[in-house]
């Protein structure tokens, strides 16, 4: 087990260095990716853009820049942006990270729930018109694109019928502190949340439909019936247990890439201040500092993700951490 644990460690540790390589080169190693001169401004005379390239360790070989550039953003954590000049990037990305876990789980709650009573549904009455108007529906849901549903989302509640019985308690775009008012943080993230939400339903209906069809003709669903379990058990106990591996996998991949910034577009349309629209801005500009920030807080989402997921599997299949003894 502790062997496992440290094997998976350095595992984790190698991926995350490998990210931050890879990020590293394509954005500082890349001719013409010098942000000497966008740090120095137009006109900047020739001493003003060495004295830049010195201060910033531009002149030094590039993994000693990569070097510095993992210190300031791990150990001392005062790596600066180059566009605003003297703002530290790793609080901004903490500061904008409980807006996207918020977002995040709000949209997980609801994605969640819906694709269980949806995928449900759809295997115990399948063959079924309700069948098929739930997988059309789901089918529906995973073709909209999210930043189209979101600008029409703000078109109806925001603008046309902002002032009906139905919209009126719809707050202004933006997010509100739960410290400020739990209230107005519940009021300002159910649409946003929703609408990411709503593509994530009718994949995870689909898959799960899929999975209790196929649990169904499992051995441990007829030896259940056999020992007279009705109905619900069967589904909701038996089938559920034997589809879970699929669906968990899914879902904590999903959850890490939107902690990660998967969110940006939610967030950018919705104008939540949370890690997806800090990445979408520091793209904008071209501010690498923040754009190093943004991608490795991504990667440590998606690396821990698949970690638990694994753990996951080895509590609810016992087959796997056998199979890794057995190695």
């Amino acid at each position: 087990m502790i062997r496992s644990l440290f094997s998976r460690t350095g595992q984790m540790l190698l991926v995350i260095f490998g990210i931050s390589v890879l990020v590293f080169c394509i954005f500082f190693a890349t001719p013409g990716a010098d942000p000497t001169a966008r740090i120095a401004g137009r006109g900047a005379s020739p001493q003003v853009v060495e004295r830049i390239r010195a201060e910033y360790g531009f002149d030094r070989p590039l993994p000693v820049q990569y070097v510095k550039m993992m210190e300031k953003l791990f150990v001392s954590r005062d790596l600066t942006s180059f566009v605003n000049h003297g703002q530290r990037v790793v609080p901004e990305v903490l500061q904008a990270a409980p807006v996207t876990l918020s977002l995040v789980l709000w949209a997980a709650f609801f994605w969640v729930s819906g694709s269980l009573v949806f995928g449900i549904a759809s295997a115990v009455l399948r063959d079924s018109w309700v069948d098929r108007l739930l997988m059309v529906l789901g089918l529906i849901g995973l073709s909209m694109p999210v930043f189209w549903l979101g600008e029409v989302v703000n078109l109806v509640t925001q603008s046309r019928w902002h002032d009906t019985f139905l919209f009126r308690w719809v707050p202004p775009l933006g997010y509100v502190p739960f410290s400020q008012s739990p209230w107005g943080w519940a009021k300002a993230l159910f649409l946003p949340s929703l609408t990411l939400a709503v593509c994530f339903i009718g994949l995870y209906a689909r898959v799960l439909r899929s999975e209790l069809l196929t649990a169904m003709g499992e051995d441990a669903i007829r030896t259940a019936r056999a020992k007279g379990a009705g109905p619900v058990r069967v589904w909701l106990w038996h089938g559920l247990r034997l589809s879970w591996l699929s669906y968990i996998s899914l879902f904590g991949l999903d959850f890490a890439q939107l902690l990660g910034g998967g969110a940006l577009l939610t967030e950018v349309v919705f104008a939540m201040p949370g890690v997806g629209r800090l990445t979408y801005q520091a793209l904008a500009t071209l501010d690498l500092p923040l754009i190093m920030a943004t991608v490795m807080y991504a990667a440590v989402f998606v690396v821990i993700a698949n970690a638990l997921v694994d753990g996951l599997y080895a509590l609810l299949d016992p087959r796997i951490m056998e199979g890794r003894h057995g190695r």
